[in-house]
């Protein structure tokens, strides 16, 4: 044990050559601005666990949801409306299991990868983790851009340019700490939801058809399904599950096993209500656009916006149909959404980066890069599409990131399912059942919407027969692979390893069932923070 004075080790691992086992910290300050959690029973520890769960939260209320959301109450009104309750709800089990996943075993679900999978796999887990990121921060951009566009009268594709700059300046709040950025953050978050719920007073949506949809399920046509796996590629990402399981680890909590089932219930709680706030924002804005769109008094302009409305749309047609005050409420949340969104994506990008290649870049350097990615596409569109253009590329992101969500979830499912990594902690019968059913109705439903709409797109085809059935070919060809990565991720066994333990007697040092593994600790675990001033190298 370590001695009075010096810093006590939090987690035991096994030794040998593991190569997720680095010894330098993530940040060199390490008791800057450090969080520490008091080793008592006081229901007033909940304060000094808020905060990641609203960073977290950003990614559910990003512009890639008011996008998907508009579409949806558009042309379906309330209809799928219970694809936000389902998703909503799937998504607090599987952040709880995120961010469980950080707390006992003190290493996040990036790092986890690093460790259990052979490094091809570990390399294509990575190429997809920040496929997902670019994808996601593509509906910040173009977000952002329509935002400007809206109150200041900026072009599209100007917007673009600018947006990939202000995250910059918004990062640098990171000086400043982690409860600073935390309590930021969440600003931004009840601004967003203040002009929404605003909005619900102009529009009136009626309330009896609300609750209609949000508990009766209901799908119909291929083109609803679209929508609800864009919308469930909206709710939940797959980059969020790595960024939870490392802003856990920014608490030092107390090193015993009240403390860490008090850390892993109060960071479920908080969860809990960022997303209660996300999941209202997604119904005022779904109930926004249906009630809209669907009154009586419509004109044929705004008629066909309705039609095909995205971002830019919505604000002139709020603006028609409710006044300007209602458009301008849009614009200041759409502009809150996407600058906030950029942070958090910064932030699990460097998290990915750390975790797959035990590399760290500084945050502005990570957001340069990524913001490239994004800004490339987005900037093309906009300017050969204009507004609709870039509309629909946010719809594409969303799916993206739903077809990806599996390479994520499964890692996530089967790590905190084992008893090798969590111990006591892991997954009961009843939560390992409801997750992997989830898990398995989001991936049934991808391949589904997959296989059909390409059958449609050859059946419809006017090319030669040769050119389709060599795209057919190729096409299942892609959706085999697909496929075979999924199973080889359900079905491949965890390596055998021995169970984190906590150290907080010389007896728990000893392996239960009597294996002599000599453990070091994971001191750099301890006081993991967000990326501070100091805190980062060039590239370690």
């Amino acid at each position: 044990m370590a001695s009075s004075g010096q810093t006590q080790p939090q987690f035991m691992t096994s030794t040998g050559p593991d190569r997720s086992s680095s010894s330098a910290p993530l940040v060199d300050d390490v008791e800057r601005d450090q969080i520490i959690i008091p080793d008592n029973k006081s229901w007033k520890n909940l304060f000094a666990y808020m905060g990641p769960g609203f960073l977290v939260s950003i990614a559910y209320i990003d512009p890639g949801n008011f996008e998907t959301d508009l579409q949806s109450g558009a042309q379906y009104k309330y209809e799928l409306l219970w694809i936000i309750l389902v998703a909503s709800c799937a998504a607090l089990v599987i952040q709880s299991l995120a961010s469980n996943l950080g707390v006992v075993t003190g290493k996040h679900l990036a790092e986890h990868c690093r460790a259990e999978y052979p490094r091809v796999t570990n390399f294509i887990l990575w190429i997809l983790a920040e496929i997902s990121i670019v994808a996601c921060d593509i509906p910040e951009v173009v977000g952002t851009a329509f935002a400007l566009n809206m109150l200041f009268k900026v072009p599209v594709w100007c917007g673009v340019i600018l947006t990939g700059f202000s995250t910059l300046i918004l990062l640098a709040l990171q000086q400043y700490g982690v409860r600073k950025l935390e309590f930021f953050i969440t600003f931004l978050v009840l601004t967003i939801a203040a002009c929404f719920f605003a909005e619900i007073g102009y529009a009136r949506p009626d309330a009896s058809e609300v609750l209609h949809g949000l508990f009766v399920p209901q799908l119909k046509g291929n083109g609803a399904t679209g929508l609800a796996i864009s919308l469930l590629g909206a709710m939940v990402m797959p980059h969020n599950l790595f960024l939870h399981s490392a802003l856990v680890l920014s608490r030092k909590i107390p090193r015993s096993v009240h403390g860490i089932k008090e850390a892993c219930r109060y960071y479920t709680i908080e969860s809990g209500f960022a997303l209660m706030v996300a999941f209202l924002i997604n119904i005022s804005v779904i109930s926004v656009s249906g009630a809209v769109c669907n009154s009586s008094n419509l004109s044929q302009e705004d008629q066909r916006s309705c039609e095909d409305l995205d971002l830019n749309k919505a604000s002139f047609l709020l603006r028609n149909v409710l006044g300007s005050w209602s458009s301008k409420l849009f614009a200041i949340a759409l502009l809150a959404s996407g600058q906030s969104s950029t942070i958090t994506g910064t932030y699990a990008g460097q998290y990915v980066m750390q975790g797959f290649l035990d590399l760290r870049l500084k945050p502005w350097i990570r957001n340069f890069l990524t913001r490239c990615l994004a800004i490339v596409p987005s900037l093309i569109v906009a300017i050969i599409g204009g507004s609709a253009g870039a509309g629909k590329l946010i719809i594409i992101a969303s799916m993206i990131l739903s077809f990806e969500l599996p390479f994520a979830l499964i890692p996530l499912l089967k790590f905190t399912s084992s008893k090798t990594k969590m111990g006591s902690h892991a997954n009961s019968i009843a939560i390992a059942a409801i997750t992997w059913i989830i898990g398995s109705l989001i991936m049934c439903i991808n391949l589904y919407f997959l296989g059909s709409s390409f059958v449609n797109l050859l059946l419809h085809s006017h090319s030669k027969l040769g050119p389709v059935i060599f795209s057919g070919i190729l096409g299942f060809s892609c959706m085999l692979i697909y496929l075979a990565g999924i199973l080889y991720l359900v079905f491949r066994k965890n390596k055998e390893s021995t169970n984190l333990f906590l150290l907080t007697t010389p007896e728990s040092r000893q392996v239960p069932g009597g294996s002599d593994n000599a453990a070091f600790p994971r001191e750099d675990i301890v006081s993991m923070q967000l990326p501070q001033r100091r805190g980062t190298a060039d590239i370690e």
